[in-house]
C-alpha cells in the first residue's frame, strides 16, 4: 500500500499533479496508506502515455468509455470502491486488455465483437434491457476501439522520438 507522497516519489511527479490526475479522472482519494499496487499501476500508465504524447483529453475520453462498458458487462460488482483499477497491474494476455482498466476482455483487441454473455455479477435483472434504455455494449465497445486505436497510433508515432531521446541521453552519460 502506499501514501499519494509514495506514488508521487514512485512516478517522478508532484503530489500536487498526482492529485490533479485523481480530480480529473475522478478517483477516489485516500489517506495515509490507501492506494493498492493497481492504482499506482494506473497512474503509472497514464504518466507514461502522457510521456508518448498521448493527450490527457484522448485519456479521459477513454477511461470514460471503458468505464461505461465495464458498467454493462457487470464487472462493476465486485463492491470495491476501485472496482475499475483491479485489473490494472495485472501481466500477461496484453492484446486482450482494455487498455487503462487492463481489465481482460477475453478476445484479441481491437476486435469487432465482445462476448455479450459476460455477466461478471450475480444482481438481480433490471426492469428493462439496456439495450431498451438506450445503452448498448457493442456500441460503446466501438467507441472505446476507436479511441484505443487513435491512442496506439499516437504511440506509435512518438515511440521513434522517445527512443532517440534515450540513446542521447545514455550517450551523453546521463542514463
Amino acid at each position: 500500500m502506499y501514501t499519494l507522497g509514495d506514488m508521487a516519489k514512485e512516478l517522478n511527479r508532484s503530489p500536487v499533479y498526482l492529485h490533479g490526475l485523481q480530480d480529473r479522472f475522478g478517483l477516489p482519494v485516500f489517506k495515509g496508506k490507501g492506494y493498492s499496487d493497481a492504482y499506482l499501476a494506473f497512474l503509472r500508465m497514464v504518466v507514461m502515455l502522457r510521456a508518448l504524447n498521448v493527450s490527457e483529453d484522448a485519456l479521459r475520453r477513454l477511461w470514460e468509455i471503458e468505464k461505461k462498458l465495464l458498467v454493462l458487462l457487470h464487472v462493476d460488482s465486485t463492491g470495491s470502491a476501485t472496482w475499475f483499477l483491479d485489473a490494472c497491474g495485472q501481466t500477461g494476455r496484453y492484446a486482450r486488455r482494455l487498455l487503462l482498466t487492463n481489465v481482460d476482455m477475453g478476445i484479441r483487441l481491437p476486435s469487432k465483437a465482445v462476448q455479450l454473455g459476460l455477466d461478471f455479477s450475480a444482481q438481480l435483472p433490471e426492469l428493462f434491457e439496456g439495450r431498451e434504455m438506450g445503452e448498448d455494449a457493442l456500441r460503446v465497445f466501438s467507441q472505446c476501439m476507436k479511441v484505443h486505436t487513435q491512442i496506439q497510433t499516437t504511440m506509435r508515432c512518438e515511440a521513434p522520438l522517445l527512443r532517440a531521446a534515450l540513446h542521447c541521453v545514455r550517450k551523453r552519460g546521463g542514463g
